[in-house]
């Protein structure tokens, strides 16, 4: 009879059976994916059936719909997201047994331990950044592992957000929104942006901002940062890196990118022509020539995202230009300026923006997408902490829009309020404004398709479950339409 490995939470191969809490979440779904991949005994149980839990079930892993303590007998390890509250009764169950406990966090940082490990971290960006690089190294031929909180798209068709491949390489994104990312400790760490978010965990701008810092001191000796220089956070953050007595000497090296004159890559010519067009520009990296990047995502933000690739890469030691041509195949991830369908000459969109600054980009994209034709908004807050901080914020993006439907907030952890709601942003925006108050995303559906004509986008917007209407904007399309 063999006996069970003495348990090291650095070392997935002594976990015997994980038993994961909340498994249909975008993030704990990919973990348990990678820990099955390792061949471990892995199952699971979320609050509600989903599309995650249908592919965990096809993968052999055993999922249960709902939470009992009865789930954790027989398990080894429990994996839990911050998601999970500590009277959830399972937990609770694993703690009284005296099973090891890990973050979801903990358990991926195990997963990439023996890989280089690319982490990508960032108010906004960070799930198409790191699809982006995974793409772009497996196209170059690396195979990394992957773990992105989304289906990753490819010309050649999706694939699933988690992935264990034979190359040296592991490409994470690495979630701040807890401060979990500091469970991390990698060899390049990509900072797409600082600008405060989360202030429900971490209080203030302020905390926020040292989070970053801690992470900066998370990467391995010898490691490398790349970032934003157009971000007024991420300057701060290397104005702190810098500061005599912070330990500059052991400070990581740091590659910069932008379109910023002295930015190491330095971007320019971008184009982005609309409809399904390809958007380009040109990206200069310090000390070589000009390299042409042609992406099929539009926005000016996404050309960002795919220079900062570009500068993982070539520190890699792959060729810009070859690095270039594979990010062509990247075609987007799961509800990232996802098309839905387009009935009757309306697109509908699907977006998981849910910050100011992540609308405001997505409106500017779809604006590009949609012209001459208008954009027509449904958006559903997200967490009445963050409704209440960007209100004013919430609202100035939204105006962007050709008209915006704000429906109630999605509370996720958060306990129910009544003085604070999408009605707060219409409230913020003033009377005149694009923005009108609709409780029920059911009836913004309905009233979104009713006002849109050939030509327009209709964007589903939050990271809530404002995406499950999709197919009632569709239906009602269709019927309005005439179309069977």
């Amino acid at each position: 009879m063999t006996s069970q490995p003495v348990f090291d939470r650095n070392d997935p191969r002594t976990w015997g059976t994980v038993h994961l809490i909340a498994v249909g979440g975008a993030g704990m779904s990919v973990v348990a994916q990678l820990l099955a991949d390792l061949g471990l005994d892995v199952q699971g149980s979320d609050a509600h059936d989903s599309a995650n839990l249908k592919s965990a079930r096809a993968r052999g892993i055993r999922v249960w719909v709902g939470h009992d303590p009865a789930h954790v007998q027989g398990a080894d390890t429990v994996v839990v997201s911050s998601a999970i509250g500590d009277t959830n009764c399972e937990l609770v169950a694993a703690r009284a047994a005296g099973l090891p406990v890990l973050h979801r966090s903990e358990a991926l940082a195990a997963v990439a331990n023996p890989r280089r490990l690319i982490a990508v971290a960032g108010a906004h960006g960070k799930t198409t950044t790191t699809a982006m690089i995974a793409v772009m190294l497996r196209e170059l031929g690396d195979d990394p592992s992957f773990a992105v909180g989304g289906s990753v798209k490819l010309a050649s068709g999706t694939v699933s957000g988690g992935h264990s491949g034979t190359g040296e390489s592991m490409v994470i994104e690495a979630d701040e929104s807890d401060g979990s990312f500091l469970n991390y400790r990698p060899a390049i760490a990509v900072i797409n942006n600082i600008e405060p978010d989360h202030l429900d965990h971490y209080g203030s701008a302020a905390a926020f901002d040292r989070a970053f810092v801690s992470f900066a001191g998370c990467v391995r000796p010898g490691g490398l940062i790349v970032t934003n220089s157009d971000d007024p956070g991420t300057r701060r953050l290397l104005r702190t890196l810098a500061a005599p007595g912070n330990g500059t000497a052991r400070s990581p090296r740091v590659v910069t990118v932008g379109f910023d004159q002295a930015a190491d890559y330095r971007i320019g010519n971008v184009e982005i022509p609309g409809k399904d067009a390809v958007t380009s520009a040109i990206v200069r990296p310090r000390g070589h020539g000009p390299v042409p990047l042609e992406l099929q995502v539009p926005g000016e933000h996404n050309v960002r995202n795919a220079a900062m690739a570009l500068a993982v890469a070539a520190e890699l030691g792959f060729d810009v230009n070859d690095a270039a041509r594979a990010l062509h195949q990247f075609i987007g991830t799961g509800r990232r300026f996802e098309t839905r369908g387009v009935v009757g000459g309306v697109r509908v969109i699907d977006d998981y923006a849910h910050h100011p600054t992540e609308v405001a980009a997505l409106i500017t994209a779809a604006s590009k997408v949609a012209a001459p034709g208008r954009v027509l908004v449904i958006f559903q807050p997200h967490l009445y902490s963050r409704t209440q901080n960007f209100a004013d914020e919430f609202a100035r993006a939204l105006e962007l829009a050709d008209h915006a439907l704000v429906t109630s907030v999605y509370p996720a952890r958060e306990a129910p309020r009544t003085d604070v709601g999408g009605f707060t942003i219409v409230k913020a925006a003033g009377a005149k404004s694009r923005l009108e108050s609709v409780d029920d995303m059911h009836a913004a559906a309905r009233r979104a398709a009713a006002m849109a004509r050939p030509g327009d986008v209709i964007a589903l917007v939050g990271a809530g479950d404002i995406t499950t209407v999709a197919d009632e904007v569709l239906a009602a399309l269709a019927d309005s339409a005439g179309v069977s």
